[in-house]
């Protein structure tokens, strides 16, 4: 009788995928692509998300290369960069308050990095605050000359560069979208963290107040909160007449809380305008903002290969989105006018 051979051990599922993607890396591959293998390089990245946040899951998720994350291990593989072959990858939180902050900038300085990707300003002040060696690439940044990243666009200079994520004629742009979609406006409450957004919000309010007195009728009311639980109160303000409706800046703080911010706009009827797409996926009216290109991962390239982060001018976005949700404008007893849903980029149901 023949003895049948022993069957092969099962590979878990994530040994298999980790084993499957070091065997695809091919040294050959690499030197095609001019990636060096001569030592571990370690990127490094501090998010404001929670580690638990789903915006950081989906991030992190396997194959997700239309997040920024996602879209930066993607890209590097791309140009012959393998996470855990010929660089490391370390993520560090800074939710939970200054002391988080400090802490997650002096564990990745302790790491020595090769590059570090920051996602907000206060995260790219931070780690300026903490090195002038460590080169760094601002995934998103709205005023990177202003807050003293950069020296200027064209030209950083120092060991920083990135991607602006808008301009401050933007709050203009908010304006005259959201009066469109509340013909009978007559009071906007701008929403935002001192903190945490540009020029503690006066680096969109300018433009705001601009083009209220420009085309009159609509009184502009700012809304600053410093706590999560301030979202409420700050949000029940504009329920009462005369009709409001409220602009979100572009802020962390913001983001990170937008479940509850959305919540309230619902629980109190009030129409809001929002700067990123993430707020659309909670549940939120509209939003206009800059298209989701996941560009780092050139820039870490070329500086993981030699080139100066100074060296690399920041670039702007190429392309802006507008998203409506008909079902929450009809919840709203909103009409959104044939004019602008025909010119949004995305309509949800």
């Amino acid at each position: 009788m023949t003895k049948r051979p022993a069957p092969a051990p099962t590979v878990p599922a994530p040994a298999r995928r980790d084993f499957l993607r070091i065997a695809g890396a091919t040294a050959a591959g690499f030197f095609a692509l001019g990636a060096t293998s001569d030592r571990m390089r370690i990127v490094a990245s501090l998010t404001s998300l929670s580690l638990d946040d789903e915006l950081t899951r989906r991030n992190m998720s396997d194959g997700n290369t239309t997040s920024r994350l996602g879209g930066l291990i993607a890209g590097l593989r791309q140009r012959g960069w393998v996470e855990g072959v010929n660089y490391r990858f370390e993520l560090r939180s800074t939710f939970g308050g200054p002391d988080k902050l400090r802490t997650a900038v002096q564990e990745l300085i302790a790491l020595k990095p090769d590059v570090i990707l920051t996602g907000s300003t206060v995260e790219t002040a931070a780690m300026l605050g903490a090195t002038k060696t460590i080169p760094i690439v601002f995934a998103t940044a709205n005023d990177p000359v202003g807050n003293g990243f950069v020296q200027s666009l064209a030209r950083p200079g120092g060991n920083v560069t990135g991607f602006t994520s808008s301009t401050a004629e933007m709050g203009g742009k908010w304006l005259q979208l959201i009066r469109e979609a509340v013909p009978d406006l007559a009071r906007v409450g701008v929403l935002f963290n001192p903190a945490t957004t540009p020029r503690a919000g006066r680096f969109y309010l300018e433009s705001i107040e601009q083009e209220a007195a420009a085309t009159g009728g609509v009184s502009v009311v700012p809304a600053p909160i410093g706590a999560p639980a301030e979202i409420d109160t700050a949000m029940g303000r504009f329920a009462e007449p005369p009709k409001a409706a409220v602009i979100a800046l572009v802020d962390s703080f913001l983001v990170v809380n937008r479940q509850a911010i959305v919540a309230a706009a619902a629980k109190y009827r009030v129409p809001v305008i929002y700067p990123f797409h993430y707020f659309m996926d909670a549940g939120g009216l509209m939003s206009y903002g800059p298209t989701l290109e996941v560009r780092s991962a050139d820039y870490v390239d070329l500086i993981l290969r030699g080139t100066k982060a100074g060296d690399l001018p920041v670039q702007s976005p190429r392309k802006y989105d507008l998203l409506i949700n008909r079902t929450v404008a009809r919840a709203l007893g909103l009409v959104m006018p044939f004019t602008l849903l025909a010119r949004a980029d995305e309509i949800r149901e």
